[in-house]
């Protein structure tokens, strides 16, 4: 007996120093390839913007031309959602998405070294006053969508007193997760991971901080955790409920983040007023106006949006719905 304990204890710690050693492996290759590519990214944050954006011109012919970097999905998503589009149109509509994806994608770069005097002369709030007055009566709840920029938008924080949390997927490498908490908290805001996000809100709910919370709300959950369907661009689709549900139980005002794209390099946000008082909706109202918001936005400008997400995906899998 005492053998075989002797026997079952030295394998387990064979397994444990063999795990050790992956996981040693693991964190020196993710090390690696960070400092391999984080002088990369700071020497293309810091050039000046005429031949920043000549590269991202580069960019584009790389990614559209030679790897076609999700082509076929970004067509099938289009022709999905536009059907009364020509081919035409649709090629016209996917090549502009493409130079703005690589435009849009760098510019989160050039957060890295980017002054706030430059960041605030490209992407300009029209009713800054609107939301400091309503925070001194609400805590907030911002819901965005992966339209024109979201990353220059931390902007906000400098101009605000509440403390701003944003929602974010973490990264499996550690070092370019840091790297981004990093450009996203630039301005004192702090982010959370997905599972880290219900259990802070309630929290800061409890004990009366006031704070505003980012939340991108316009992609595709996994069926497993759906809760509600609706017709996103005519499609029935499974979508996130999380900001509605979250803002009624902690009395959130939601606001929508309009954001336009006035010219290359240059954005403008708007914050639409979808509700002060949460309570007096029904389930799944709010989420419905903040879907008909970037409803409009794609019909208005299109190339704008993230098309490279399997957004529709779960399309024809509604099981409360008979599908045609």
């Amino acid at each position: 007996m005492l053998s075989l304990i002797s026997k079952l204890h030295n394998f387990i710690l064979v397994l444990t120093y063999r795990n050790t050693l992956y996981l040693l492996k693991i964190i020196l290759m993710y090390l690696f390839i960070y400092i391999l590519v984080f002088p990369i990214l700071w020497l293309i944050s810091i050039l000046p913007f005429r031949i920043f954006y000549l590269f991202s011109d580069l960019i584009y012919i790389l990614v559209y031309y030679i790897i076609g970097y999700r082509k076929q999905i970004v067509t099938d998503n289009l022709t999905l959602v536009f059907p009364n589009k020509s081919e035409k149109e649709i090629i016209t509509i996917r090549k502009k998405f493409y130079k703005h994806m690589c435009d849009m994608f760098l510019e989160m770069i050039k957060t890295m070294s980017m002054s706030e005097a430059e960041m605030r002369k490209r992407f300009q709030i029209k009713n800054t006053a609107y939301i400091q007055e309503l925070e001194q009566r609400k805590n907030i709840m911002f819901m965005a969508s992966h339209y024109a920029s979201w990353e220059w938008g931390i902007i906000v924080q400098k101009d605000i007193q509440s403390k701003a949390f944003g929602v974010y997927k973490k990264i499996q490498n550690p070092y370019f997760d840091k790297l981004v908490q990093r450009i996203r908290a630039k301005y004192n805001s702090e982010l959370l991971t997905t599972k880290e996000t219900i259990p802070a809100v309630l929290n800061n709910y409890k004990k009366g901080i006031k704070a505003v919370y980012g939340f991108i709300s316009d992609q595709s959950p996994k069926l497993k955790k759906t809760t509600y369907w609706l017709d996103f661009m005519g499609i029935n689709v499974p979508v996130f409920t999380g900001a509605e549900m979250l803002s009624k139980k902690c009395d959130l005002a939601v606001c929508y983040v309009k954001v336009t794209k006035i010219k290359r390099g240059y954005y403008e946000a708007e914050f639409v007023p979808l509700t002060e008082e949460p309570k007096q909706f029904k389930d799944y109202e709010i989420t419905d106006m903040f879907i008909k918001e970037v409803e409009k936005q794609l019909h208005e400008a299109p190339e704008y949006y993230l098309w490279t997400h399997k957004r529709w995906k779960h399309r024809g899998k509604n099981p409360n719905k008979i599908q045609s």
